[in-house]
């Protein structure tokens, strides 16, 4: 097929202020752009200490989370209201949770929110979380197979994690969580060499070779438990040497050329309110780049005591701490205080789905092709059922939205990700307690 003095390659940016922006798939791009296959994502955004539930009688009622009525005539109540325009490419869920997660204490629940593992004698030996299984499988095709995003950063601790993502040995993937190294790892330049880069990971390759090698005969010499530590070790030995692969792969691959101008990369925990939207545009601009398709944001854990989030919301004039708007909900006046915080939480969600919706991608637009999990892990404070949960987007992918649904207890969560792991194309029918999948948002 010839190519006219007018046609495009479907990599073409857009420089303007805030952000460079490829273009949406034009007739001038020609046919190979329609063929291209459809991309397929998923996003996870999490918060910590669940929200408002007033109950219908009080005062306050008009700042419970969840609707009075099921079904697509549900009628937003304050707290969710903003997602109102939003309202035919989402889902309100209503009585999932892990049922492994209800005996864990209060504020340890977060860690499973993406696992479903189960706490065993008071150890918690976690699991893979369904973003890296996603990724281990279908994320190859772009720079990064996947990224973790979190207020606090690191791993955090067992139960008071400051990931939501975990490996497929149940490690924990540490998060990024300072605005400016996220967007230097997604589109930033190196200052050395290509040779000098390739250098780097030459040496790097053969330096874990020595150690995969030693490692067999280290293997033998121990006993049957230091042998099951030592796989560990040797798993995430793998796993350095899968990245340094991806890392040569992708060397002589041009980043997405993208102008930070318009981003609030210096922001930090003193400016929550433009960490946050600073953090969201990125994941954005990931997306719209196609850096990643397999992303999660865990903004807080459940750590009262040392995350940085819980000071925001009076950083933000919400009057108190998170922690204590968590604590105080079902005292005067405290169901709509943390309403207040939960709409300002669900403003930053409407923010990030409205730019997905407004960008276009092929035949639709990349919320149409992207699906986002927002929630908890609690219902309020110390509860860990009944997760407050939006499901959106994905809807070229397969998911029906427009209504809440509300499930009963013997429904896991984990029968969403069934569903969700479906759509995406990797064959699924069971995922740790899953009992099928949710028919009610298949379309």
């Amino acid at each position: 097929m010839s190519r006219k003095p007018w046609h495009l390659h479907r990599r073409t940016f857009l420089r303007g202020a805030g952000a460079t922006l490829a273009l949406p798939f034009l007739e001038c791009m020609g046919a190979s752009a329609k063929t291209l296959p459809r991309p397929k994502r998923f996003c996870s955004i999490y918060f910590p200490y669940g929200v408002s539930l007033p109950k219908k009688k009080d005062a306050s009622a008009k700042w419970q989370w969840f609707p009075d009525a099921v079904g697509r005539d549900y009628k937003f109540n304050e707290s969710l209201k903003c997602l109102e325009p939003l309202r035919e490419h989402l889902s309100i869920l209503g009585g999932l949770s892990h049922p492994h997660g209800r005996k864990i204490g209060g504020h340890d629940s977060a860690d499973i929110f993406l696992t479903a593992a189960e706490l065993k004698g008071g150890q918690l030996k976690n699991s893979a979380s369904i973003d890296q299984l996603m990724a281990a499988q279908l994320g190859d095709d772009t720079r990064f197979r996947s990224l973790s995003l979190s207020v606090d950063g690191g791993v955090g601790e067992a139960t008071r994690s400051s990931t939501l993502s975990f490996s497929r040995s149940g490690q924990p993937v540490p998060a990024l969580h300072n605005p400016r190294v996220v967007f230097n790892r997604l589109f930033g330049k190196e200052d050395r060499s290509l040779q000098d880069q390739r250098k780097e990971l030459q040496n790097s390759k053969n330096m874990l070779d020595l150690v995969l090698d030693h490692s067999k005969s280290v293997r033998r010499k121990l006993g049957k438990q230091d042998q099951n530590k030592f796989d560990e070790y040797l798993q995430s030995v793998r796993q350095i040497e899968q990245r340094v692969e991806r890392s040569e792969r992708w060397l002589d691959v041009p980043k997405p050329q993208v102008n930070a101008a318009g981003l609030h990369l210096d922001a930090d925990d003193k400016t929550p309110g433009e960490l946050i939207k600073t953090m969201l545009d990125l994941m954005y601009l990931a997306i719209q780049t196609d850096s990643t398709r397999f992303l999660t944001y865990q903004m807080g854990n459940m750590n009262g005591a040392t995350s940085i989030a819980t000071k925001f919301p009076s950083l933000l004039g919400f009057g108190k701490n998170q922690h204590s708007l968590a604590h105080g909900w079902n005292k005067p006046g405290g169901a709509e205080a943390l309403g207040k915080w939960d709409r300002f939480r669900a403003q930053q969600l409407s923010y990030f789905l409205q730019r997905l919706q407004d960008t276009p991608e092929q035949d639709g637009t990349l919320l149409d092709h992207t699906m986002v999990l927002y929630g908890s892990s609690n219902s309020n404070t110390h509860n860990n059922t009944n997760y407050p949960l939006v499901v959106a987007g994905g809807d070229d992918l397969g998911l029906k939205h427009g209504g809440y649904h509300r499930f009963g207890s013997d429904v896991p969560l984990s029968n969403l990700f069934v569903t969700m792991m479906n759509r995406l194309g990797m064959p699924t029918k069971n995922f740790v307690d899953s009992t099928g999948e949710m028919t009610e948002l298949i379309a």
